[in-house]
C-alpha cells in the first residue's frame, strides 16, 4: 500500500514514533531506540521552523513570479559590511583540492575514499534515490566505514574491496529542508529529510569520527537564504548539547546551488560561523534555479543546456563573488562538479572529456578556488594535476579574489545563445531516462557521457517549462509548445524502445517517467521540485 493513503504506524520502543519501513536484517543497528528518540526529539524542536521557512520560500516566490527580483538585503548591510571570520578550519580540512561525490553504497563509498581525492561527499541527496533501503542501507554502510569493518566483494567478479590506509576525508549531505522522510512519523506526521538523515549519521558516528582524527563534517544542499542557515546551526548546537559534544564540533559546507542564496553568502556564513568552513558552487542545481526564481520574466529565458557554460554570464559572477566572500571570511571556495565521464572504449571521446574538465578546473584554480568536484574516480587524477599545478599550497585563502564590485545585474545576466530542436530533444531524453532509474533506485545515471545526478533532470524540465511558458522561438523558427513538445516526446521514446530493445524497455518503468516528465514539464505553474511528485513512486511499506 502506497504511503500517503492510510497511514499505518508501526509503533517502536520510542513514544509517539512510528517506523513504517519494514526493518531488514542490519537495519536494526541504525534504528535503536536511542537514536530515534534522538532524532524524535531535534525533529519536535525545530519541525515548526523549518515549516515556517518552506511557507517563507514561498512566499518570496511569489513576490519574484510578481516582477520583483532577488537582492541584496538592506537589513543585513552591517554583516557584509561588518569585519569578521569564521570559527576556523579543522586540520584536515585545510587541503580539499579534489572532491569526489557519489552515493552511499558500499563499494561508492570504499572506491572513492581510494580514489586518491582529498574528500569524499557521501550522498543522501541527489545522487541517491530516496527509497527506504538505499537510505538505511546507506547510514549501516556509514556506521561500517567508521567501525572499521566496511568491505564488499562483487560476485561476478569475486574481487574483495577494503579501505586503504590513507582514505579521503568523509563529508556526508543530507537531504534539503523540502524534502520528508515518510517511512518515520513523528506525533503522526513524516519527520524532515534533513533532520532523519543529519541526525542518524551524528548519533552513530560523531565519536568514531573523532577518534579516527577527524570529525562530524557535512555538506548542506538547496539552502535559499540565512534564515535557513540559521536553523541548520540551531540543529547542530541542539545535537552537541544533547550528545555531549562541543559546540563547534560539527563542521559544515554550504552548497551555494539557489540563485537567492547568492545574494545571502555572507549571511549565511555569519550564521552559521561557529560551524560552517566554506561554500560550494553548486552549479548545476545553481543554473535550474535560476529558471525557477525568475521563471515569469522573458528577460531571463535560457538558451541550451550546452550553452549554459560556467565562464560567462551569471555563472561566472556568482563564482567569482563566492571566492571573494569566502576568503574574506576565512572560508574555503570550493568548485563545481566536473560531471564528464571518461570514455575508455573512445579515445577522441575520452580525450574531449579530459580537455574539457583540465579546462574547467584551470579556471576555477585561476580564479581562486581552494578546490573543486569531480563525479568520476578516474577524474581524480585529472582535476588533481591542475590543482598541484595551480595551487601548490594547501589552499589559496590568503587570495582576495576579484576586487571590483560584482552587481545585481551581474548576477542575473542570462547567456547569449539558442534555443534549438535538439536542445529540446536532448532535455527530453534525458530528463525521462533519469527519472525512470531513479524510480528504479539509481540516482548517479551515466547518459551520453556525463554523470546525471538529480540537479541535470531538474534543468531538463524546468527549461522546457520555460521555453513553452514563453513561446520560445527555436534557431529553425517554430515556436516551443505543448503539441511541439508532445511530437518530439513520442519520437524520442520511440528512438529510445528501439536502442534499449522491447524487452529492457517494456520492462523498466518508462510509462512512469514519461507521466511524471510531462506532468512537472508542461504544469500551469512550475513545480518547485520534480522529486516531491515522483517520491510518491518509490514510497511503499
Amino acid at each position: 500500500m502506497p504511503l500517503g493513503q492510510d497511514l499505518v504506524s508501526d509503533k517502536t520502543g520510542v513514544e509517539g514514533v512510528a517506523v513504517r519501513g519494514p526493518v531488514k536484517a542490519g537495519f536494526e543497528a541504525v534504528l535503536t531506540d536511542e537514536a530515534l528518540a534522538f532524532i524524535a526529539d531535534l525533529s519536535r524542536k525545530f519541525e515548526g521552523e523549518r515549516q515556517r521557512l518552506m511557507r517563507l520560500r514561498s512566499e518570496r516566490q511569489k513576490a519574484w513570479d510578481g516582477g520583483e527580483h532577488p537582492d541584496f538585503l538592506p537589513e543585513t548591510k552591517s554583516i557584509r559590511d561588518g569585519d569578521w571570520k569564521i570559527r576556523g578550519v579543522p586540520e584536515d580540512l585545510l587541503d580539499r583540492r579534489v572532491e569526489l561525490t557519489g552515493p552511499v553504497d558500499r563499494k561508492m563509498i570504499i572506491n572513492a575514499v581510494n580514489s586518491g581525492a582529498s574528500v569524499f561527499m557521501a550522498d543522501f541527496e541527489d545522487a541517491l534515490s530516496p527509497t527506504w533501503d538505499n537510505i538505511i542501507q546507506g547510514q549501516v554502510n556509514l556506521i561500517s566505514y567508521w567501525r572499521g569493518e566496511i568491505n564488499f566483494t562483487d560476485e561476478q567478479t569475486g574481487k574483495t574491496y577494503e579501505v586503504c590506509a590513507n582514505p579521503a576525508v568523509m563529508l556526508v549531505r543530507p537531504r534539503g529542508w523540502h524534502l520528508l522522510e515518510e517511512h518515520v512519523l513523528i506525533d503522526g506526521a513524516p519527520i524532515s529529510g534533513a533532520i532523519f538523515d543529519f541526525a542518524l549519521y551524528f548519533f552513530h558516528n560523531a565519536s568514531k569520527t573523532i577518534m579516527k582524527g577527524s570529525g562530524p563534517y557535512f555538506y548542506l544542499p538547496k539552502i535559499e537564504s540565512h534564515l535557513e542557515a540559521r536553523l541548520w546551526d540551531d540543529v547542530f548546537v541542539a545535537a552537541q548539547k544533547a550528545l555531549g559534544f562541543e559546540v563547534g564540533t560539527i563542521k559544515a559546507t554550504v552548497l551555494i546551488e539557489t540563485l537567492p542564496s547568492a545574494f545571502e553568502m555572507d549571511e549565511i556564513l555569519y550564521e552559521m560561523r561557529d560551524h560552517i568552513v566554506g561554500l560550494n558552487c553548486g552549479r548545476w542545481d545553481y543554473i535550474f534555479s535560476y529558471i525557477k526564481t525568475l521563471k515569469n520574466n522573458p528577460d531571463y529565458v535560457l538558451p541550451d543546456r550546452a550553452q549554459v557554460v560556467m565562464g560567462d554570464a551569471f555563472l561566472r559572477a556568482y563564482c567569482l563573488l563566492l571566492v571573494r566572500t569566502c576568503h574574506k571570511r576565512g572560508a574555503f571556495a570550493m568548485g563545481g562538479m566536473a560531471a564528464q565521464i571518461p570514455n575508455r572504449g573512445d579515445p577522441a571521446a575520452n580525450e574531449a572529456a579530459l580537455t574539457a574538465v583540465r579546462a574547467d578546473k584551470e579556471r576555477e584554480a585561476r580564479d581562486g578556488h581552494d578546490g573543486t568536484w569531480v563525479a568520476h574516480p578516474d577524474l581524480v587524477p585529472v582535476a588533481k594535476d591542475v590543482f598541484d599545478r595551480m595551487m601548490p599550497a594547501d589552499n589559496q585563502m590568503d587570495r582576495a579574489g576579484v576586487q571590483e564590485n560584482i552587481t545585481v545585474a551581474d548576477l542575473l545576466e542570462a547567456h547569449a545563445g539558442e534555443q534549438t530542436e535538439e536542445g529540446l530533444r536532448v532535455n527530453i531524453r534525458v530528463g525521462v531516462q533519469y527519472i525512470e532509474a531513479w524510480l528504479r533506485g539509481t540516482a548517479a545515471v551515466p547518459l551520453y557521457n556525463l554523470m546525471e545526478d538529480v540537479a541535470t533532470a531538474e534543468i531538463s524540465r524546468a527549461q522546457i517549462w520555460q521555453w513553452i511558458h514563453h513561446k520560445v522561438a527555436l534557431s529553425d523558427g517554430r515556436i516551443v509548445t505543448n503539441e511541439l513538445f508532445e511530437e518530439l516526446l513520442a519520437d524520442e521514446m520511440g528512438q529510445l524502445r528501439q536502442t534499449l530493445g522491447m524487452d529492457v524497455y517494456d520492462s523498466g518503468r518508462f510509462e512512469e517517467a514519461i507521466s511524471i516528465f510531462r506532468d512537472v514539464s508542461v504544469s500551469d505553474d512550475l513545480v518547485p521540485f520534480l522529486t516531491l511528485p515522483a517520491y510518491r513512486h518509490i514510497l511503499s511499506v
